[in-house]
């Protein structure tokens, strides 16, 4: 039987200040300025265009809301899951300029 390391194989320890390395990881706050989101256009069936903002670093919370910031803003429809954004409609300029706004680094792949 192979032994994998997880988080269920600490069971107890003594060390007040114990961290599992994911909650370090998740915990850390990168401002904005030190992201580097990528942006592409994606097609999906029927033609239909998407924006796929990904590489975000931080909490699925914060995930969502700048998804939130970026659907309201663009007054579109949009997701926020597995770590990428999708924001429908080719509106790659709209989305830049708000997220320089915001602070966001990003950078535009594709045409």
């Amino acid at each position: 039987m192979k032994n994998k390391k997880s988080k269920n194989s600490v069971i107890y320890s003594t060390n007040p200040n114990f961290k599992f390395e994911d909650e370090e990881k998740q915990n850390k706050k990168h401002a904005p300025k030190n992201q580097e989101l990528k942006l592409y256009k994606q097609r999906y069936k029927g033609g239909k265009v998407a924006i796929v903002i990904e590489d975000f670093i931080g909490s699925k919370h914060d995930l969502k809301n700048l998804a939130n910031v970026l659907k309201s803003k663009c007054g579109v429809g949009g997701s926020a899951k597995d770590g990428k954004i999708i924001i429908q409609g080719d509106i790659r300029e709209k989305i830049m300029n708000i997220l320089e706004k915001e602070g966001y680094g990003y950078k535009r792949i594709g045409g």
